[in-house]
């Protein structure tokens, strides 16, 4: 498989449902795991579920992380430098992109066999999609 995905959100059931759409949309060719909620399963993020996601999903090519709200960000940066630390060889980019868009547009660009930094840039710019035709 060629770029795994990491679906961060506070809410387990909403990285979950991220993962359920993003999936459909790569027809199984992509790796796909949801880190979502605390530890506890309450709302928040952890950064253990964060690091366990990253270590399971494939991704030959590396790994895209995209996560919802703004605190997030810490967790993601603590689990991506742990796990940077423990395997070099693999490339990991946080995407700034919009969580679900951003997701199943990385997960086609993925299927299709793109790069790294090609699916980052297209879930990036996955807002830029329009939504609702005038």
């Amino acid at each position: 498989m060629g770029v795994g995905l990491v679906i961060v959100s506070h809410s387990a059931r909403l990285a979950e449902g991220v993962v359920e759409l993003a999936s459909q949309m790569a027809q199984g060719k992509v790796s796909i795991i949801a880190a979502g909620g605390g530890p506890d399963g309450s709302l928040g993020t952890s950064v253990e579920k964060i690091l366990a996601a990253l270590h399971t999903v494939e991704g030959r090519d590396g790994v895209l992380v995209l996560l919802d709200l703004g605190s997030a960000a810490m967790s993601v940066e603590m689990a991506v430098e742990t796990y940077r630390a423990e395997q070099k060889e693999r490339r990991v980019i946080v995407s700034s992109g919009a969580l679900v868009e951003g997701a199943v547009v990385a997960a086609v660009e993925s299927s299709i066999g793109n790069t790294l930094d090609a699916v980052a840039a297209a879930a990036a710019e996955a807002h830029t999609l329009p939504k609702v035709h005038p």
